[in-house]
């Protein structure tokens, strides 16, 4: 790694159809083995269903329910001493909505049903409601942290 400057952070391009960066790297985590076009159609498909379902804006959900998901506090482990102590951190903007992204993938990956647009869809109109998987995982971590905040002096 060069210690001499920081890479640059590359964001990839909007969508074509929403025109979101954050909605370009939802289909890119969904992505599997570089078929891009298959994680299009199933999140394009789980945007309908979501406005079948609703009658609502489906952008408005789906951020809803990556708000709802993101974390603002995670542990990182830290060794002082001999001894590993989970020290609380703040997570960056970008790194909340990876974690809460990948967070949602997982627990739509994991429901029982059908199709993974259904389970998809399921999972975030859950989250945008508060409950479900993702945001449980959420309400975990911050009670990680929480529990772990007499270490946040090991901070780095």
């Amino acid at each position: 790694m060069s210690r001499r400057s920081k890479p640059v952070k590359r964001i990839p391009p909007a969508d074509p159809i929403y025109n979101s960066v954050d909605i370009s790297k939802f289909i890119n985590r969904i992505m599997r083995r570089g078929k891009k076009s298959i994680a299009e159609k199933i999140f394009y498909s789980t945007m309908e269903k979501i406005k079948e379902k609703t009658n609502e804006n489906p952008i408005e959900t789906f951020q809803k329910a990556l708000t709802n998901s993101t974390p603002l506090l995670e542990v990182k482990a830290r060794r002082i001493g001999g001894s590993t102590y989970q020290v609380p951190i703040e997570v960056k903007p970008d790194r909340g909505m990876a974690l809460s992204s990948s967070w949602l993938i997982a627990s739509a990956k994991n429901r029982h049903g059908k199709s993974f647009i259904d389970k998809l869809t399921v999972e975030l109109l859950d989250a945008s409601n508060g409950i479900g998987a993702a945001c449980k995982k959420r309400e975990d971590t911050h009670k990680m942290a929480e529990a772990n905040k007499a270490f946040a002096h090991y901070r780095y």
